[in-house]
């Protein structure tokens, strides 16, 4: 059974920086794409990052390029999501995703076969 579990969400002034992370089980975390997206009360869930089975290559929305990283350790069977400099506008529930497509940093959800139950960011003014 594959599960992916975030953690690392909670409450945050703007300029502050928070650390997300994502365990991975029951797959091949080395063999998948990885990705974080997020979803704000309203909205659709939106991509933030994607990140190749290797490593090599990531995808930032514009919205978060400059301030957040994305990395993995494949030993660890971990994603992480490094946000500084955070923004009100950040406020959301944090979710990864896998893909079964390794070499593809690919934005649509739809590619993502499995999630993760989300952690929640909010950031205050």
């Amino acid at each position: 059974q594959v599960q992916l579990v975030e953690s690392g969400g909670g409450l945050v002034q703007a300029g502050g920086s928070l650390r997300l992370s994502c365990a991975a089980s029951g797959l091949t975390f080395s063999s998948y794409g990885m990705a974080w997206f997020r979803q704000a009360p309203g909205n659709e869930r939106e991509f933030v990052v994607a990140v190749t089975a290797n490593g090599g290559s990531t995808s930032y929305a514009d919205s978060v390029k400059g301030r957040f990283t994305i990395s993995r350790d494949n030993a660890r069977n971990t994603l992480y999501l490094q946000m500084n400099s955070l923004e009100t506008l950040d406020t959301a529930v944090y979710y990864c995703a896998a893909s079964p497509i390794q070499y593809s940093t690919r934005r649509d959800p739809a590619y993502y076969n499995y999630w993760g139950q989300g952690t929640q960011v909010t950031v205050s003014s």
